[in-house]
């Protein structure tokens, strides 16, 4: 009697990329394009544009760097997971400090790997986010281990969450610096109201010049040198 064979097929996964330099984006999109059942529906250089991207695309999988212009990974996966729940998000990135793998995690990440790591750990990471699970690179999750208390957990928290979306963009902004006339275009706003949120960040950071402002930006990784 022939006995039932199992089948593996899965629902094609519609996979949207980010990163801000083109050569990257094709290297990895070339990677992805080597995974059976994935799709790579687009490609962004920035927050922004992924965001609107999504909205039109509906991809099932967002991949994307965290330092971009105009608006940063950590950001944009905000926002990502808010207008779509469901929508999967995998940090791919430079950094393997702890602390950006807490905030791609607070900001609603399912993974978080490093731009170094070997072409088949962005083949793992894809799968297992795909099928639920949530993917750490190793070596960060190493980092982690070692700082991780026994039988605790860490317990963190950014200095970003003082502030409130808008300001998070607006503070991006100025630490790449833009003007006001500059930031109320690209986010249409006035520049009454763009000043306006300037105002309220420093009072919430404690910060009252516009150095002061760029140095914590760099500080807390929101805009890096990678930009």
């Amino acid at each position: 009697m022939t006995q039932p064979t199992e089948t593996t097929e899965t629902q094609p996964v519609k996979v949207l990329l980010a990163d801000d330099h083109a050569l990257v984006r094709a290297g990895i999109r070339a990677l992805l394009e080597q995974i059976p059942g994935v799709n790579v529906v687009g490609e962004a250089g920035d927050g922004r544009s992924i965001l609107e991207m999504a909205r039109i695309l509906l991809p099932d999988m967002v991949i994307m760097d965290i330092a971009m212009p105009g608006m940063n990974g950590l950001e944009a996966t905000t926002r990502l997971r808010t207008e779509h729940a469901g929508m999967k998000v995998i940090i791919l990135s430079m950094h393997q400090n702890e602390e950006y793998y807490w905030q791609s995690l607070k900001a609603g990440a399912c993974g978080y790997i490093l731009k170094k790591s070997a072409p088949l750990e962005l083949r793992v990471a894809v799968e297992k986010v795909r099928c639920g699970e949530t993917y750490l690179s190793r070596e960060v999750a190493d980092r982690l281990a070692k700082r991780l208390p026994p039988g605790g957990t860490l317990r963190w928290k950014s200095p970003l969450e003082k502030l409130t979306p808008r300001q998070r963009e607006i503070l991006q902004l100025i630490a790449e610096g833009q003007h006001t006339k500059a930031i109320a275009s690209v986010l249409n706003l006035s520049t009454k109201t763009v000043e306006y949120h300037r105002l309220e960040l420093m009072d919430r950071l404690g910060i009252h010049d516009i150095p002061g402002l760029v140095r914590f930006a760099y500080q807390v990784g929101l805009v890096t040198h990678e930009t």
